[in-house]
């Protein structure tokens, strides 16, 4: 019996996810193709010039605009920003430090501590449900 191996793809818009570059800034090629996971793990380890121009300058999509500004996905939408953004975009945005923008931060870094005084409670939690008991 012989062992028949299909050759995994995926849709442009999932490849674009992945490699973290907004859609519609890809050549045509990329967007109108499918992308094989070897495909993709080539484009990862030795990324074409579009690639690193994309990653450089954008457009970003806008998980990497939200991680760039420190804030959530959900906060730039409150912000109104809903469109991507290029780096010069976003360091224009970082420079006027909008007041939407000084509070999403702080949102986020209050997020950020609470996850981490969750994550040390359910650490020590566990160290005593594992000691012995007498």
């Amino acid at each position: 019996m012989t062992s028949h191996q299909t050759t995994q793809t995926m849709k442009p818009a999932t490849a674009a996810k992945k490699l973290g570059v907004y859609l519609e800034a890809t050549p045509t090629e990329f967007q109108e193709g499918v992308v094989s996971r070897t495909a993709l793990a080539a484009l990862q380890s030795d990324p074409p010039e579009w690639l690193q121009e994309l990653r450089r300058n954008g457009p970003h999509p806008r998980p990497v605009v939200a991680a760039k500004l420190g804030v959530s996905i959900s906060g730039l939408a409150r912000g109104g920003v809903t469109d991507a953004l290029t780096t010069e975009q976003i360091d224009a945005l970082k420079q006027e430090d909008p007041e939407w923008l000084q509070k999403e931060r702080a949102t986020q870094a209050e997020v950020r501590k609470e996850t981490v005084r969750i994550k040390e409670r359910n650490a020590e939690r566990s160290g005593q449900s594992q000691e012995p008991r007498s």
